[in-house]
């Protein structure tokens, strides 16, 4: 049975991969592109079918996870993807206003390079066995300089959208109602921009771990 499932795993994981792969190009040349002919207001607006396309079918990576179809653990996977689902579908799709911003283009050229570069190297492992050290090197040491350009940017355009999301009062609920609860998505937000204050040199410390450990790895093998 195992010998069945195997294969099977790694065709999906290959697809899988290269197809997400292919949506983070898009979202990188339509951006680029934009940038030149058109200038950074347009920016979302060009990339917004494959950005959100790519960004939503990370959501199977925490099932990947859940199943054991991946080693990564959840626990580093969820916050990760969360953070960007909320970006993508909570602030720039849900508050137009914000879209025209200059953060759109950085948040977006960190996030497509990081993806290309991490769906490339899962992408040769999962169809070939392996992955080239170059690949190897810039997977785990782009982070460097794009973890800290998206991370800014996020931040930046949830702080640029409060004003946006408590003036519209969008995803709210208030009482009284039939669940007799109440929920302000203006307080999630400012939650979610605190959040990032522990949580973002957490994960850069955690992503500076992983990085030692597997260019260790690659010249000891």
């Amino acid at each position: 049975m195992a010998a069945f499932v195997s294969p099977i795993r790694r065709l999906y994981l290959t697809l899988y991969n290269w197809t997400v792969l292919f949506g983070w190009l898009q979202v990188l040349y339509l951006v680029l592109k934009t940038l030149k002919e058109q200038g950074h207001e347009h920016v979302y607006s060009a990339a917004e079918k494959p950005l959100l396309f790519a960004q939503t079918a990370a959501v199977l990576e925490i099932l990947h996870g859940l199943v054991g179809l991946v080693r990564s653990p959840i626990t580093a996977t969820l916050p990760q993807i969360g953070s960007r689902l909320f970006l993508v579908w909570g602030i720039l799709w849900s508050f137009p206003e914000i879209r025209t911003h200059v953060l759109v283009s950085s948040l977006l050229i960190s996030w497509s390079i990081t993806e290309i570069i991490r769906y490339s190297f899962f992408g040769f492992k999962e169809a070939f066995g392996f992955a080239p050290s170059w690949l190897l090197w810039l997977r785990y040491s782009s982070f460097l300089v794009l973890y800290p350009t998206g991370i800014s940017s996020e931040v930046g355009l949830i702080y640029l959208a409060l004003p946006f999301i408590k003036a519209s009062e969008k995803y709210c609920l208030r009482m009284p109602n039939t669940w007799n609860s109440s929920f302000d998505f203006f307080y999630l937000s400012i939650v979610a921009l605190g959040i990032y204050v522990p949580g973002s040199p957490h994960m850069y410390s955690y992503m500076l771990a992983q990085r030692k450990k597997a260019l260790a790895k690659s010249k000891t093998a």
